[in-house]
């Protein structure tokens, strides 16, 4: 460990003590080279670091202005194309419907034309089983009457064991729907 009194008798061998920046012999030397170098920093600053710097300054900005104006620019180009798809969308919109509307149209009209054929078959159908039974009911009548004297027989036969021939019996038939036509008159 170094004597106290030792540094201080460095210290005083090398001149007067305190700082250099407090000796004002030394100041002129000083005042010289702050100013020097305040006029480097300042060239320095004024030429080459603050134009830079305002140059990258003016380029981003510019750089975000473009970029704003073309956000600005797709957005309308996009509200453009969702308005047109909207558009678009409403046309095949109202032509689906209208295809649906004229397709059920043309299904109701193929039903009534089908339902027209099959009512006119069906009329005939009827008619010709109308025909048919008025028919079957004329011939049935014409054989009510030989049925009529044949049972009259049979009961004739049963109740008095005797036959009766058919002319009698027609007669009798004939006598009574005489009989009942005129009642029915009456």
């Amino acid at each position: 460990m170094a004597d106290p009194t030792s540094v201080a008798g460095a210290a005083a061998s090398q001149g007067a003590g305190g700082l250099p920046q407090f000796d004002v012999a030394q100041w002129p030397g000083q005042m010289v080279w702050v100013l020097i170098t305040f006029a480097v920093l300042y060239v320095l600053f004024a030429k080459v670091f603050v134009p830079g710097v305002g140059g990258a300054i003016d380029a981003r900005e510019d750089k975000i202005a473009g970029d704003i104006g073309e956000a600005r620019r797709l957005r309308d180009a996009a509200v453009a194309q969702a308005d047109a798809a909207n558009g678009e969308m409403t046309a095949a919109r109202a032509r689906a419907q209208k295809l649906a509307a004229d397709a059920q149209g043309e299904a109701k009209a193929a039903a009534a034309a089908r339902q027209a054929g099959e009512d006119a078959k069906l009329t005939q159908t009827l008619a010709a089983a109308e025909t048919r039974i008025a028919a079957a009911r004329a011939a049935a009548m014409a054989h009510v009457r030989a049925i009529a004297i044949e049972a009259a027989q049979a009961m004739i036969t049963r109740l008095t064991g005797t036959s009766a021939g058919a002319g009698e019996v027609e007669r009798a038939l004939g006598n009574a729907g005489r009989t009942a036509r005129q009642g029915a008159q009456v």
